[in-house]
C-alpha cells in the first residue's frame, strides 16, 4: 500500500514539500535525478517550479514524474529535514 500525494510545494535547492493523504509532510530532494532523462529539464528553476499534482503523485509539464512510493521512501519527514538544514 502507498500513500498518494495531496499537495506539493517547490522549495529552494530542488526540493519538494509533499503532503501525503495521511496528512504527513515530507521533503523530497530531486537533486540526484537532475542528470538523467526527462529530469534534466528540471534544472531550470522555472520549469522545476511548474510541479503539480497528477492523480496521486507529482508531475511536470514535460512529462517527468515519480511514483508516490519513491517520493515517500526517499523523502525525510519535515522535522528531520529542517533539523538537517540547520546543521
Amino acid at each position: 500500500m502507498y500513500l498518494g500525494i495531496k499537495a506539493v510545494q517547490p522549495l529552494p535547492e530542488f526540493r519538494l514539500l509533499l503532503t501525503f493523504e495521511n496528512g504527513e509532510q515530507r521533503v523530497f530532494d530531486l537533486t540526484p535525478y537532475l542528470d538523467t532523462g526527462v529530469f534534466k529539464a528540471l534544472r531550470d528553476e522555472n520549469t522545476f517550479k511548474d510541479v503539480r499534482i497528477s492523480f496521486d503523485t507529482v508531475e511536470w509539464p514535460n512529462g517527468a514524474d515519480l511514483c508516490p512510493e519513491t517520493l515517500y521512501t526517499e523523502s525525510l519527514p519535515l522535522e528531520e529535514s529542517q533539523a538537517a538544514a540547520m546543521e
